[in-house]
């Protein structure tokens, strides 16, 4: 049947490990930046220590165990399978609820929010904050399909995953996003097919009120000055992959240190790290998200959702407002620290906002138990129990 739903188990060959471990012993490194920072990117010495690990002492079997010890399935939506990992709550009562990642993350950064979501009780919390958790992997994106023609932007994206929410049995769900995530989690929203009760984002999509640009606040200023350090200095990337995914593609598909790199560096800039990444995550969990575009080979496919979606998916005005009851949780090192009052000319029934003390683009991989508390105290306001 079209619709079943499959079960998955990552299972990666041991031939695709030690091409891994030949090419990391093979690179060809560039030569050294010339300033003693990271403002031209990785450091030469931390990559080469970082790739040193990655060959000699990271356990990826013990890690794919990790990533195993979840529920996964895959299930084929509009010709294209969409992989997800699917964790119940034992209560009764729990809210169905969609969590969609961006880049450079993946599945991987729920990890460490799957179990306090799904059994509170255990973590701090009541049975009434339960949820059941869908983490769907985006298409080209980790173990999902890789579209084979232009059209999966944000919008058929959104879709599908009412489709998913619908196909698990949950005729009602809620749905919660950041980065790309954000951008479908908000399309979600404004679709309101129906069946979603209300959303949650922590990179809220809204751009600059004309009040903002003409006579700004101290909240407004410091969100303009960190968009144009964004546009200045930290937007390459989304250029080259909005304009020719497939020309970059061939170095990622061919170096694992340079798949690496690209994501790691983001990692590094958006973090609320101090200026070192492993100061928030430790090396095997930076690994273990570079793996899952290593090891699919989606570098490519994953860069193509910018090719289709980007400038669409961020825009403004009446028909892509959300008038779901909608939460928005702004964690401190977001990359544009949106002000609440930009956000609610896009989400124009926010009945949640809060300013969270410490954590970064990356929130629920960062900081899982802020991000979890972000969840219950928004959804209890949307769905009171």
């Amino acid at each position: 049947m079209s619709d079943a739903i499959r079960p998955f188990r990552i299972a990666i060959a041991d031939a695709e490990l030690d091409d891994l471990r030949q090419r990391l012993r093979d690179v060809r490194w560039p030569d050294r930046e010339t300033p003693d920072d990271w403002s031209q990117g990785v450091p030469l010495a931390y990559a080469r220590e970082f790739c040193t690990y990655w060959r000699e002492g990271y356990d990826w079997r013990a890690r794919e165990a990790r990533l195993n010890a979840f529920p996964q399935f895959v299930t084929t939506i509009d010709g294209l399978d969409v992989h997800f990992i699917h964790a119940r709550s034992p209560h009764d009562t729990a809210r169905p609820i969609v969590i969609t990642h961006g880049w450079p993350g993946s599945v991987v950064e729920f990890v460490k929010a799957i179990q306090p979501l799904t059994h509170p009780e255990a973590h701090g919390g009541s049975a009434r904050d339960a949820f059941h958790v869908v983490c769907p992997s985006l298409p080209g994106y980790g173990f999902s399909g890789k579209p084979t023609a232009p059209g999966w932007g944000v919008d058929r994206i959104a879709a599908a995953w009412n489709t998913l929410m619908l196909r698990l049995g949950y005729p009602r769900y809620f749905a919660q996003g950041g980065d790309w995530g954000s951008a479908v989690t908000t399309a979600i929203g404004i679709q309101n097919l129906g069946a979603c009760a209300g959303i949650h984002v922590n990179m809220p999509n809204a751009r600059a009120t004309r009040e903002a640009l003409k006579n700004p606040t101290p909240e407004d200023a410091r969100a303009l000055a960190r968009a144009k350090e964004y546009q200045d200095w930290d937007s390459g990337y989304s250029k080259q992959q909005s304009t020719r995914p497939q020309s970059l593609g061939y170095g990622l598909a061919d170096s694992p240190a340079g798949q690496a790199m690209w994501v790691l560096e983001k990692f590094w800039k958006w973090m609320d790290c101090n200026g070192q990444p492993e100061n928030v995550l430790s090396r095997d969990e930076l690994l273990d998200n570079i793996m899952l575009y290593w090891l699919t080979n989606s570098g490519a496919s994953s860069a193509r959702l910018y090719w289709e979606s980007f400038g669409r998916a961020f825009g403004a005005g009446q028909e892509n407002t959300v008038k779901l009851p909608a939460g928005c949780s702004l964690f401190p090192a977001e990359i544009v620290p949106t002000p609440r009052s930009w956000a609610q000319t896009r989400y124009t029934n926010l009945v949640y906002w809060n300013e969270v003390a410490r954590g970064g683009h990356f929130a629920a991989f960062e900081q899982p138990d802020l991000f979890v508390a972000e969840l219950r105290a928004c959804f209890a306001v949307i769905d009171p129990r």
